[in-house]
This record gives C-alpha cells, structure tokens and sequence, in this order.
C-alpha cells in the first residue's frame, strides 16, 4: 500500500488536494495532505519540520511517497533528507530540481515578488487576486470559480520560506524520483529530454533508471484541473512506472579535443578573464579580440570550469590561430534569477579586455552561447561604437517556460524592436535539430531583426543538435565553426 504526503506550492494548504485525496482513498492508498506553517516568522526550516512531523507521526504501514507542488519541493527534498530510511518515492509535481544551498525564491517567476523581498525589513508575500495567479505559472484547466477558490483558501507566503537556502547532506540521494510535467506551461519530456541531453551537467542524474516522468496535459494546479489524472498518475507513480530518459552515448557531452585545428596559445589569466594570445610580432599589434561568453546556468563548482574546458579554450585558441586575441570570460550565472550578475561580469570583462596593450579597443566582438544569449540584450539595446560584431551560437534568445524571474531586461527580441540605433553586425549560427522551445526564440529573434533591418548573418547547421561541437565531428559542424569564426573575425578586419 502507498502512503501519500501531498504539500502545496506557495500561498494554498492542505484543501487544494481534496479531490486527488478523494480519488487515492478509493484506491485503496493513504492520502495526507499539508498544510503548512504560515505564521509570518516561518523559515523552510519550519516548513521542512512541518513535514517531518508528519512523517514521524505516520505508522510504517506502507511505501511512503512524498510529493512537492511548485515551492514545496524545498521541504519535501529537506524533509527526506532528515527521513530517508522511512520514503520509497519523492515526486516533484511541476516543480524544480533545488540543490543544497538553492532558495525557493530562484524559482519565481513573478518579478514583483523579488523586488518586495529585497526591500528591507519586507513582510510575507500577499496572494495573489484571481486574475493573477498566471503569474506563478499556467493557469489553463481553471474555471473562474477555482481561481476564485484558490484566493479564498490563499494565505500570505512567510518571506524566509522564500529566501531561506534549502539544506541538503545528500541522505536521500538514492530515493527513488518521479517527475510530472504540466505541459501547458512549457515543459514538456521532449525539452527536459534536450537539456538532459546538451544542458549543465547536473541535469544528467535525470537520466538514472531511478528517475521517471510523466506528462498531463493541464496548468500548473493538476490537483484541481484534473484531480482524476493526476491520482492516477500518483499512483502510477507509485508502482515504479514513468517514462526514463536515455542518452545515446553518441549525444552524451565528451571531453574529446575541440573539434578544429587550435594549437596551443600563451594563455594570460586576469580576473575573470583568460586571453589567448597570437603570435607577437608584426606591423598588426594590438589585435582585435573576441570574447567568448559561455551558456548557463552552470554550476559554480562545475569541473572543468568553463574557461577550462576543451570546448572554450578551442574556440579562443583558433582565434587566436587567426592573429585574434581570444578570451574566455568566466561569469557566474548559475541560476535564472543571476543574469544580472553575469552581465555585470560580462561588461567587466569587456573592460578588462578592452584595457589591455594587446588589444585593439576599437576592434572588439562578443559571441555568446546557448543561455547566455539573453545577455545579448544589453550590447542590441546599446551597442558601443567599438563593438563590431556579436555572436550568437545555437543561443537562447526569450526566456524558457519557467523562467520568468530572468526579467524583462534580458530579451533579445525586445532589444532589437527597442533600440533606437542600428545594432552591430549579428553573426546567428542555428542548429537545425534544436529543441522546439529553443528554436522558437531564434525564429522570433530572426523575425525581428528582418522587421528592424538589423544586420544579421546565419549560419545554419541542419543535422546540428544544441551544443553540437561538444559530439562527435563531423564535416559540417567544422564547416559551421570555422565560417562562424572568420565571418566574426572579417567584421574586426575592417578599419576603424
């Protein structure tokens, strides 16, 4: 027999279940629903107490199966971190994947929430009216009135359980896990499929046989748009089922070498930023220089490092080959809610480059990868005269489902039908076998810039995946590098 503890996202208790609690009953399954601490001075401390009394309280009669709507992943994760021995199942209902040291609030997509809890001295978050409640995620398979009932059992959100880090010793890493995907939000198994496959490396656990996945067709409150569903795939859930994921070991990221001829250039290490030098000598010193800017979010521990690894230091050292200074700017986005971080780190490095006697300041281009595409926006919106080229590589252009917390600042598309001037040459290098949401941002990036009349060049890789450098070579994807690159570095060869 299973034995479900179900804990509720940010503002609603215990009654939102009521319907699946129904249904599991009738299986013949335990069913407890929770309500969490509201009182204002609660911490995910409290909350993760509050489920592990719940936990200690329940009689070992059967397999027990915690499952964490939206926020309440955080104490769910906590909870079996202190009570591993005792729960068969963690299931994150459209939730995240929280580490150790992760805040709940890095999931919030409603940027007000965020400008509230910087404020000092900021109280618990109100809940939101009925027509607001979209923006904690979708809120399709709603009637008016359920919207209206999820206000009217809403509670004011305790601001530390937001902001409060998450603490994980690693106990109940081996607790076996499911994930139920609200499609109609976004995240589908098709695009957790592709970041598993080409995104940061902690998402490859996803891949484990320990790990399965469900879809249901809904907004983000399964448990009130389709209560019958959703019981049912809890207790599918339950029994082991769910669809896993695999990595063809053809697709899996490798450590093989850069997928170009780059001999090995004197690196110089300053800050954030490592330069890859050309040659000396000759009439053409300083030289222009291009500045890489890898994807995220990464991990900050993540090893190798990005200025490290084969994949960037190969493109700044074929640079390099080419008579460019080629840097590599380690920046610190390692999660959604950093961007601002990152391009403050970006804009620092660009300086620092920019400074050097190496360099020509009036002859640089900036090419970002994969996420770190949305901090293009800043160099569309307002380019320097001595920017002459930025770079984009199979890159994220509009935010993910999910990601509404990244802001409004970081949107390509908006930057380029804002800006009030012309942008600098666009090098856009597309992926042909890109995932769909990925995709989409690209095509209405391309639109854009056709409406604009901004200068943009492409190049296409049709048999491409995201991140298709880091596979196994093939003649187009080093076709596609290097006409990447010396497309870039003809826009740095023209005069001031």
């Amino acid at each position: 027999m299973s034995v479900f503890i179900l804990v509720s996202g940010p503002f609603a208790d215990g009654r939102i279940w009521s319907e699946v609690v129904g249904r599991l009953r009738e299986s013949g399954a335990e069913a407890y629903p929770v309500t969490l601490s509201r009182q204002p001075e609660a911490g995910l401390r409290t909350h993760v107490d509050d489920v592990v009394r719940l936990i200690d309280s329940l009689a070992p009669s059967g397999e027990l199966v915690l499952v964490g709507h939206d926020y309440a992943v955080h104490p769910v994760l906590g909870a079996a971190d202190r009570r591993p021995e005792r729960v068969a199942r963690i299931v994150h209902l459209d939730a995240g994947l929280p580490q150790d040291g992760d805040t709940a609030l890095a999931l919030v997509q409603d940027p007000s929430v965020h400008d509230l809890l910087r404020a000092e001295g900021a109280g618990p978050v109100p809940p939101p009216e009925p027509d607001q409640w979209q923006r904690w995620g979708s809120t399709e398979g709603l009637s008016a009135g359920q919207l209206e009932l999820l206000s009217r059992l809403a509670a004011p959100q305790p601001p530390r359980t937001l902001t409060q880090p998450l603490r994980l010793t690693g106990a109940a890493r081996a607790v076996p896990t499911s994930g139920i995907l609200c499609t109609a939000g976004g995240m589908t198994l098709e695009l957790v499929e592709a970041l598993v496959r080409t995104g940061p490396p902690q998402l490859r656990k996803l891949a484990d046989p320990r790990v399965g996945f469900f879809e249901l067709a809904t907004g983000h409150w399964p448990m009130l748009s389709c209560p019958d569903e959703l019981a049912e795939v809890l207790l599918r859930a339950a029994a082991g089922e769910g669809r896993r994921l695999t990595v063809p070991e053809c697709e899996a990221p490798s450590r093989q070498p850069f997928l170009l001829d780059a001999p090995e250039r004197t690196r110089m290490r300053s800050g954030r930023v490592d330069l890859h030098l050309p040659e000396p000598g000759g009439a053409q010193e300083p030289r222009p220089a291009v500045l890489f800017v890898h994807g995220g979010p990464v991990p900050p521990d993540l090893v190798p490092a990005p200025r490290d690894s084969a994949f960037y230091v190969g493109y700044a050292r074929y640079a390099a080959s080419l008579g460019a200074v080629g840097a590599v700017v380690e920046h610190r986005l390692h999660g959604i809610t950093d961007y601002a971080r990152a391009a403050d780190d970006v804009a620092e490095a660009v300086g620092l480059l920019r400074a050097d006697h190496r360099v020509d300041a009036r002859r640089i281009a900036v090419w970002f990868f994969s996420g770190a595409g949305l901090l293009a926006a800043d160099w569309i919106a307002d380019p320097p005269p001595w920017l002459r080229c930025l770079a984009l590589t199979y890159p994220i252009l509009a935010p993910l489902p999910g990601w509404g917390a990244v802001g409004p600042r970081f949107g390509p598309v908006g930057a380029l039908r804002a800006g009030d001037g012309t942008p600098p040459p666009l090098v856009l290098t597309r992926a042909g076998l890109e995932t769909p949401q990925i995709a989409a941002t690209v095509a209405e990036f391309v639109t854009a810039a056709e409406e604009t009349k901004a200068p943009v060049e492409i190049i296409d890789v049709p048999h491409g995946r995201h991140g298709f450098e880091t596979h196994e070579p093939t003649d187009e994807s080093r076709e596609a590098v290097a006409l990447a690159v010396r497309t870039v570095l003809s826009h740095l060869e023209r005069p001031s």
